[in-house]
């Protein structure tokens, strides 16, 4: 590791960033020291400024990806080498178009997580669309966050360093411990492999990642599947059945109550309940018209 690596590193850990914000980051600084093949302290805001076009004009990112390399590079420069060369014009983010999230039916998720095509890969999704975590939040469940007796998952310094618990439901209940029973996990819920990270830790969120695509190919869902469509899922449904938005933002560990609020736009029952003012007005018939 070089001495600069190793600055950045420690710098990200004195402000308790999560370590997935943490591999981003560093992954971020590498890829922009390996484009102009030096070190990022000889580097300067014209390095970045082209830098920054190469990604949207000829790597054709999206802008939300590059958001997070700049971001990364802000970190660097701003906090750790604490470079007064560059300014925050400088260090601009590229304006991110607005999308709404794409979910699932609950057909779908059905045929999802019946093509899982082994028990780990299938607890895994069930557990995501059930309680609607993140994938690295997830990762980390160990077995003693599962309280059946009250009901709930404890979900430890989630996103924001929050905790939050989720519903455990019966049914839920139920695969968790039919997977127990096969399993038999002692420490993380989803323990890693003596050959990968090994089986003190837990699998990576890369793998359950791989669970949602290889389920969905096996499904031949021709969306794009994701954990986070099934997240986006979990909180769409609740909302077509009724539950508040206030108690979906706890649920979802949402900081704000508008990053609940894009939920609105996918429910189905809201989008229908409005009258539509077309449907207020009398119009002649088309046949009308022409004979007139």
């Amino acid at each position: 590791m070089t001495p600069l690596r190793q600055r950045m590193l420690d710098e990200l850990q004195r402000r308790n960033y999560s370590p997935s914000t943490i591999r981003s980051y560093l992954g971020a600084v590498q890829q922009f020291a390996e484009h102009f093949h030096c070190s990022p302290e000889q580097l300067g805001p014209e390095h970045l400024r082209r830098y920054q076009v190469f990604l949207l004009q000829e790597k054709k990112l999206e802008p939300s990806t590059v958001e997070i390399r700049i971001s990364a590079l802000r970190f660097l420069y701003k906090r750790t080498l604490r470079r007064r060369d560059f300014t925050y014009d400088d260090l601009i983010f590229p304006k991110v178009p607005q999308k709404l999230p794409i979910v699932l039916s609950q057909e779908e998720v059905v045929r999802l997580i019946d093509a899982a095509p082994n028990r780990l890969y299938r607890m895994i999704l069930v557990l995501l669309y059930a309680t609607g975590v993140r994938r690295t939040e997830a990762a980390r469940i160990k077995v003693e966050d599962i309280d059946s007796k009250r009901k709930v998952i404890h979900i430890r310094q989630g996103k924001g360093a929050r905790d939050r618990d989720v519903p455990l439901s019966p049914k839920l209940l139920e695969e968790l411990r039919s997977y127990w029973q096969w399993k038999k996990p002692r420490g993380y819920l989803f323990p890693s492999t003596a050959g990968q990270r090994g089986v003190d830790q837990s699998i990576s969120d890369k793998t359950i990642w791989t669970a949602c695509r290889v389920a969905a190919t096996r499904a031949g869902l021709t969306k794009k599947i994701h954990p986070h469509m099934l997240r986006h899922s979990f909180a769409t449904h609740l909302l077509e059945a009724g539950t508040d938005l206030r108690t979906i933002q706890l649920l979802m560990g949402h900081e704000r109550l508008e990053d609940t609020t894009v939920y609105l736009h996918l429910s189905q029952r809201h989008l229908h309940a409005a009258i539509n003012p077309l449907e207020q007005i009398a119009l002649r018939r088309g046949e009308e018209d022409r004979k007139r």
